[in-house]
């Protein structure tokens, strides 16, 4: 039934524009009365034709030059044009005769943040403390003010206040977590939200939030606790069942993830996101197949959803179907092409099926678009070694180790390959230094020289670090 009232409506609104067109086109006068004009601009702001929708209100404003709503919409439109100046010339007229409207002094705000004048718009919400009766809201617009001047320590402030006036403004709650990491003080939010738990214990908001601060801070497991306790206290919260799922997939508890995306799927609007997040928790239980089929629901949805591909192609890999995985790897790194473990999956790819040339420029493109990307460079290096190119090899993870100094796998490679290159003192000095950074790491030396006299040659440095 609400469906089809809504479908009426929309037909009725239709039906206004084409009455509306018609009277341009013919130059007639037809009578629109206020709320018809505001559907009218409404529809043309909706379809994107800012033209239509300026003129609608231009004539709107001659036939009701008062009307509020009207100068709201002109003052956005001018506003959306980058007309800064026009639109808040249009809302002094509006206040003039609407004095003290908070809907006004709102847009004058976000005016002025458009045009980079922050002070003046946390001057105009600053007065309108002395009138508002939601002084929460006031104050929240001031920290989203400070936000946007990049002044995070000032938001907080602000955002605090909020919270102290209104201890549901869950949009505050919320900014100030933002705020407070941008400053790397994310954990002084934590006693706000639980001053709000102890005042409400029931407030699903207030564990939503917490949740939200516990994740950011990769305290996953206290996480998952907390949006536990908001789903338990409101069952349909689908957010915080999906921050559920991403808390649950951080502690690698894929069965749990996948409850919680499920329940996602079945009782919000369906997203190529969800479907993206379910199909990575069921990969991790390695039921690929079904994996694959939430994958390419998500590219259904939106055929440039990269992850979508993505999952399909590194599932394809892990059965093994690497013809069949290079289709979909190809399609995810073309959607984002400086996306580094794209890279590294497609040139795994090709590497299966002989296609060296393309995995090699594939794996430098990885290393290349994330120079700490360990499992790249050590992939190259290895196809380099494979195919005897052993100073390529050496060169890779002495490259490596510029942007990784502290990782000690390279120092043992850069020997392993310096040896096979006949570069002795040089190799050693690597050893020597990777057994300096940790020792434990030498029995890869074991895996690439199966000849016995090398190993003892090898052994006896190794053995000189074994008591230091």
């Amino acid at each position: 039934m609400m469906e089809q009232d809504f479908e009426d409506q929309q037909e009725d609104v239709l039906h206004s524009v084409r009455r509306f067109e018609t009277m341009l086109e013919q130059r007639e006068s037809s009578f629109f009365d206020l709320e018809t004009y505001e559907q009218i601009v409404e529809h043309y702001m909706d379809e994107g034709k800012i033209e239509a929708a300026m003129r609608a209100c231009e004539i709107a404003l001659e036939q009701y030059p008062f009307a509020l709503e009207m100068m709201l919409c002109k003052a956005e439109l001018y506003s959306n044009d980058n007309k800064f100046d026009e639109a808040l010339e249009i809302l002094d007229k509006a206040e003039t005769f609407n004095p003290a409207d908070t809907d006004i002094i709102y847009l004058k705000s976000t005016i002025f943040n458009l045009k980079g004048d922050f002070q003046s718009a946390i001057e105009v919400l600053t007065e309108m403390l002395d009138f508002s009766e939601e002084k929460d809201e006031v104050y929240f617009h001031i920290g989203l003010a400070y936000q946007s001047w990049e002044k995070h320590h000032n938001a907080v402030e602000a955002f605090k206040q909020a919270i102290e006036v209104n201890m549901n403004n869950e949009n505050a709650l919320y900014e100030l977590a933002n705020s407070l990491d941008e400053i790397g003080c994310l954990e002084e939010s934590l006693p706000f939200y639980e001053k709000f738990i102890d005042n409400d214990p029931f407030s699903h908001n207030a564990w939503y939030n917490i949740g939200i601060a516990y994740s950011k801070m990769a305290r996953f497991e206290e996480a998952a606790n907390a949006y536990e306790y908001a789903v338990a206290i409101k069952e349909d919260f689908s957010s915080a069942h999906f921050n559920l799922g991403n808390a649950y997939m951080n502690l690698s508890n894929w069965a749990k993830a996948e409850e919680a995306y499920r329940y996602c799927l079945e009782h919000e609007e369906i997203s190529p996101e969800v479907y993206c997040c379910l199909g990575a928790s069921i990969e991790r239980q390695e039921r690929y197949e079904e994996a694959i089929h939430y994958y390419k629901d998500s590219i259904r949805l939106d055929p440039l959803w990269e992850d979508g591909y993505l999952g399909v192609g590194i599932c394809l890999s892990e059965m093994e179907k690497w013809f069949e995985a290079l289709h979909f790897l190809k399609k995810a790194t073309s959607l984002s092409e400086n996306n580094s473990y794209h890279w590294l999956a497609l040139a795994d790819a090709e590497a299966n099926v002989g296609n060296l040339i393309s995995a090699m420029e594939a794996y430098q493109l990885a290393a290349e678009y994330d120079d700490t990307n360990m499992e790249a460079w050590v992939k190259w290096s290895v196809l380099n070694h494979e195919q005897g190119d052993f100073d390529s090899a050496a060169s890779i993870v002495l490259s490596a180790l510029e942007q990784m100094p502290e990782e000690a796998e390279l120092y043992y490679r850069a020997a392993i390959y310096l040896i096979k290159a006949g570069k002795y003192k040089e190799a050693f000095t690597y050893l020597e230094t990777g057994l300096t950074v940790n020792y434990d790491l030498h029995e890869i030396m074991f895996e690439y020289f199966p000849d016995l006299e090398a190993q003892k040659a090898i052994y006896r440095i190794i053995d000189q670090y074994k008591h230091k």
